[in-house]
């Protein structure tokens, strides 16, 4: 199914050699990288909005402001620049990846500083702009920590290389929501952000150890890249300048594209209908899942330490878990049981709306769903970045995950007018039969896997 397509022939790993792959300097350097990429998303989106709204700015231009996250979700619009684009200066010295981290983590410093310096009420205008600059770095640093992850290490280690990713991704996400709360309640809002952005000072510390991947390209790769040659040929009447741009098109965003369908055959389709499916049912299910605590009569202080401190706990857990099971058993098969068990804690969230408000029912809802989500993140990281081709990571891999989360985001934007016509029980159970497409597509990948010559 891509370029590794045999991604699952290779023999299982014993338990031993499963867990010791955690030992690997790449792998956990994966641990830091994560935490540089997950500690800015907060900061320009639920943080900023608990910001504003201590400021007294209106509830609509927090709306309004939070629209600055979406920036994340167009990602793959310049990923091919950083798969492609040499920055001057930076990449003879650290290599193409590490030269756009670098580059990235400065410039989520400086816009982090940049918003710590200015005041709400009359520099809103600027601090817009300083949020941009921070989630636009962000998606870019995403974009690059995504490619050298899928390039570092084989495809049967990327379930390891995930969880690493998210262990840290999530431990950046706590230190930038629970951590600047209690900064900005002890000292300041803008010492809390100007702390933060010196935590950013561990990601570039990670990228200067870490070591450039070897870029590899494939035999149809380099079949793409011929089309780019004859392009040149057949354009020769055109102006240099244009034939430049032109052929950095064909070759950074048009072949990316058609090299997945060329690899893929008849089962790109079936790839991309799957990867859009995936997180439908966690993710529609996620957006009811407060209102649902307090509608129940759940207090403040029990979601926020059963949601915000134990769950994220339980998440690293099972990401961890689910990077073992992945290097034991395969990638196919745990991602499987990762959407199996993530349909069954749907069902969880039905029961818990019938249930008296208790905080132990919700631990028991909220770390199983947690376990599992953890568990299948780890599996379907590896599994997108099995699909990458090396020579296009980057763009490739961005557009992967930007299409995971768009379609769900759409159809969860719904989920509010469901509950309000049916309820919270038919609700979940709604979003538990949203799992089902997703699984029968896994069966029929495990069923029918495509053969060598239709993947190279």
């Amino acid at each position: 199914m891509s370029e590794s397509g045999e991604q699952d022939t290779v023999q299982p790993k014993s338990w031993l050699q499963a867990i010791k792959i955690y030992r690997q300097p790449r792998v956990l350097a994966m641990l830091f990288l994560g935490f540089s990429a997950g500690l800015p998303l907060l900061l320009v989106f639920g943080t900023l909005s608990g910001w504003l709204a201590r400021e007294g700015i209106d509830k609509s231009t927090i709306g309004h402001v939070s629209w600055v996250a979406l920036l994340y979700g167009l990602k793959f619009i310049w990923s091919p620049l950083v798969d492609h684009l040499k920055l001057p200066l930076l990449y003879h010295t650290f290599g193409q990846r590490r030269s756009w981290m670098l580059l990235a983590q400065v410039g989520i410093i400086s816009g982090l500083l940049l918003m710590a310096g200015t005041d709400p009420h009359t520099q809103l205008t600027l601090l817009v702009y300083a949020a941009l600059l921070v989630a636009f770095s962000s998606a870019t640093q995403d974009i690059a920590i995504d490619a050298w992850r899928i390039e570092a290490m084989p495809v049967e280690a990327q379930g390891a290389m995930a969880a690493t990713y998210q262990t840290g991704y999530r431990l950046g996400m706590l230190l930038a929501g629970g951590g600047t709360f209690t900064i900005a309640y002890y000292a300041s809002w803008p010492v809390a952000y100007s702390v933060l952005a010196m935590c950013m000072v561990l990601g570039i510390i990670t990228t200067l150890i870490i070591t450039e991947p070897e870029h590899v390209i494939s035999r149809n790769t380099w079949k793409q890249e011929e089309k780019v040659i004859h392009f040149l040929e057949g354009s020769a009447h055109l102006p240099k300048n244009l034939q430049s741009i032109y052929a950095w098109f064909i070759g950074a965003v048009v072949c990316p594209f058609t090299d997945f369908f060329i690899r893929n055959g008849k089962y790109a389709l079936i790839i991309l209908l799957f990867i859009g499916l995936f997180r439908i049912s966690d993710i529609t299910m996620g957006i009811m899942a407060n209102p649902l605590y307090v509608d129940i009569g759940y207090s403040d202080l029990q979601i926020g330490l059963v949601t915000k401190t134990i769950g994220p706990i339980i998440t690293i857990l099972g990401a961890i878990v689910g990077g073992i099971l992945v290097m034991r058993y395969g990638m196919m098969k745990i991602l499987l049981l990762g959407a199996f068990l993530v349909m069954a804690t749907n069902l969880l969230f039905a029961i818990l709306a019938i249930l008296p408000a208790d905080t132990l029912y919700l631990a028991m809802v909220i770390g199983a769903d947690n376990l599992s989500g953890g568990l299948a993140g780890s599996a379907f990281i590896a599994y997108l970045s099995s699909l990458t081709n090396r020579a296009y990571t980057a763009t490739q891999y961005a557009l992967f995950s930007s299409l995971m989360l768009l379609p769900a985001k759409f159809i969860g934007g719904f989920s509010g007018d469901i509950v309000d016509a049916y309820g919270f029980v038919p609700f979940f159970i709604y979003t538990a039969s949203m799992g089902f497409p997703a699984i029968l597509l896994i069966l029929y990948l495990i069923r029918y896997p495509a053969s060598k010559e239709e993947t190279r």
